[in-house]
């Protein structure tokens, strides 16, 4: 029951996307489970119970960034419970999350997006190879998620005043502008998919060879199959174009909060990552071309 209401508050209340609410609530599902198999029950539990359920995910192979995303979870929905009247103390409260090692955001250098896009082979010329094309030029020229490509529509894309309309996290809505070259792809690949006759009419800007919506694997094997052609690092996802952007960005002198409004981030503590990729570049430059490095 309490974990039914909170879901239906993440949902109509707070609006989170549906891959988001569907998360939160696999994870307190799986942490219920692990309290019934024990015969607890998940409003009387002590910070002891959570500990024993970190501990448990940490030996089948969880790792810290995950537990803490289940942490974050348990956190917001004992708030929601005190909130509500439900629990007066939160088992949370004593619970220290296990720290994670810092990584920096994976990336495709510049010379092989170039290389890649700019490429005679790697796109076929009819509608696939068009539309697979305008997917890693959308994921490269603009940053933007891979379920907000997912739902872009046709009339999202302004051709007149080159800018992209973006609806993020929480429903929140965002101008992306574009470049010309973009702008014309874009047309061009609108004007070959009216002209393939699809019988359904689909809602969606990006569509596959039957004229069907476009659904996020279908996004993810496009691109980690383009991605292949130009590089053999192992994660070759659409959020990697993601980073890519960004960091591109970055390394020519954009200004950190216009990037913020370009990703869409909520805080720029999310895009101050960023910023450890172009210091690393310079720290490889000092070391390579100072005689005292």
């Amino acid at each position: 029951m309490f974990i039914e209401r909170f879901i239906c508050y993440l949902h109509f209340e707070k609006r989170f996307s549906p891959h988001t609410v569907t998360a939160y609530s696999h994870d307190l599902c799986q942490f219920n489970d692990f309290l019934t198999s024990d015969g607890l029950d998940i409003l009387t539990i002590s910070h002891q119970e959570v500990r024993s359920w970190m501990l448990a995910l940490m030996e089948q192979g969880s790792g810290a960034k995950t537990v803490n995303r289940k942490l974050s979870v348990l956190r917001s929905f004992y708030k929601f419970l005190q909130r509500e009247g439900f629990l007066r103390v939160s088992p949370m409260i004593h619970v220290k999350a296990p720290r994670v090692p810092k990584r920096l955001p994976l990336v495709v250098e510049e010379q092989k997006m170039d290389a890649l896009l700019d490429s005679e082979h790697v796109f076929e010329d009819n509608f696939g190879g068009m539309r697979d094309r305008l997917i890693i030029e959308l994921l490269y020229g603009t940053g933007m998620r891979l379920s907000e490509l997912v739902n872009l529509k046709d009339q999202d894309v302004n051709q007149y005043e080159q800018y992209i309309k973006v609806l993020g996290k929480r429903n929140k809505e965002r101008i992306i502008p574009v470049g010309a070259p973009l702008i014309k792809l874009t047309k061009e690949y609108i004007m070959k998919k009216l002209s393939q006759n699809f019988d359904n009419k689909a809602s969606s800007l990006i569509v596959t060879n039957e004229g069907n919506n476009a659904y996020p694997q279908f996004i993810y094997r496009t691109v980690k199959s383009s991605l292949s052609q130009i590089s053999t690092q192992s994660k070759r996802s659409p959020h990697i174009l993601r980073h890519s952007f960004a960091t591109a960005l970055l390394n020519r002198g954009a200004d950190l909060n216009a990037i913020k409004e370009l990703l869409g981030h909520s805080s720029l503590a999310a895009t101050q990552v960023y910023t450890h990729n172009s210091v690393e570049k310079l720290k490889a430059i000092y070391k390579q071309a100072h005689p005292k490095a």
